[in-house]
């Protein structure tokens, strides 16, 4: 009894944990954590990281990680909001052009798409380590949008656009929660039922290994690189909308956010072993951890301090646990 309770523990760490983690909240609070109201407002809270870790998770899978996230999703969402602006605001940044819904959308998308292929070929083809290559694009991305926005804040966007992220359906179901339902799914389906999505698991099980099976290791991590950058690009139309305005400061620190969810949803950093459902079940456990502490009034700045002890106690764990299997 005692070698499968142990085993569940050690299988399912992930979900135990978040499972131990709303019964705590929920006595804490009398029960108002799980209301529809606390539920929704969770949803609402972690749906744009929800993008951003679903990215960089594929991105650990294949052995690499991104530290430009939250800049990236800065530009992405300054550059969707640009083209969100009433055309009347004067301070717009193309004042007198009304620019139809499809375009705020496409272009903030783009933008990521754009940084997650040169992110990606800077990896494959530069053969720079994932730390160097994206710690450079990280301030690449700093620069672009402060020389965009010239370091302003860009406001003042039409309600077509805020709609997309603060509508709900039937007034109760937030349309932000739909959308990651519908991205996770998608996710999924590609890590666990195409060709391409073994080969994410096999780079990072063994690059040299994959290569030599047959794998085109470059072409798949410039692939996975865009894919992550395709999501910041849909986390920054998002965190626009969702905040009717971006600035410098949007998603900041995101990067930290989004890693620290994968973590704690089990996706190795050694490389090749991770799911989606831990990815998400990630995303919220950290979102019920700022929750309780909020709760507790417990100082913002301390908050950092637990995000980043989580990743360092999870990272640990992580890898005694695959070096005794090893």
């Amino acid at each position: 009894m005692k070698v499968s309770v142990k085993k569940i523990l050690s299988d399912y760490t992930t979900l135990v944990t978040f499972v131990v983690l709303v019964f705590v909240l929920a006595v804490l609070t009398r029960g108002q954590a799980l209301s529809w109201a606390s539920i929704k407002t969770l949803i609402i809270a972690e749906s744009v990281r929800a993008f951003a870790s679903l990215g960089v998770g594929m991105i650990i899978i294949t052995k690499g990680i991104d530290l430009s996230i939250g800049y990236v999703v800065c530009l992405c969402a300054s550059v969707a909001a640009s083209f969100a602006q009433i055309p009347t605001y004067e301070s717009a940044l193309y004042y007198g052009h009304s620019f139809p819904l499809f375009v705020p959308i496409v272009a903030g998308i783009l933008a990521g798409g754009v940084f997650g292929l040169f992110n990606g070929t800077l990896v494959a083809y530069g053969k720079l380590p994932p730390f160097i290559a994206t710690l450079g694009t990280m301030s690449l991305a700093r620069g672009i949008q402060l020389i965009y926005t010239r370091a302003a804040i860009v406001g003042s966007l039409n309600a077509n656009f805020k709609a997309l992220a603060q509508s709900s359906l039937f007034s109760s179901v937030p349309f932000l929660g739909i959308y990651v339902l519908v991205i996770t799914i998608l996710v999924w389906v590609l890590l666990k039922h195409t060709k391409q999505g073994t080969n994410f698991y096999a780079i990072g099980g063994n690059a040299q290994a994959a290569r030599v099976s047959g794998i085109n290791v470059e072409r798949d991590l410039v692939c996975v690189y865009l894919y992550a950058g395709l999501l910041y690009g849909c986390a920054g139309v998002l965190q626009a909308g969702r905040l009717g305005l971006a600035n410098a400061l949007t998603a900041n620190g995101m990067e930290l956010d989004a890693i620290a969810a994968v973590t704690v949803g089990g996706v190795s950093q050694n490389g090749g072993v991770g799911t989606v459902t831990g990815m998400i079940i990630g995303v919220f456990t950290m979102g019920l951890i700022n929750y309780g502490m909020s709760f507790l009034s417990i100082d913002s700045y301390y908050q950092l301090l637990v995000k980043g002890s989580i990743i360092i106690i999870a990272v640990f764990f992580d890898m005694k646990k695959y070096a005794k299997r090893a």
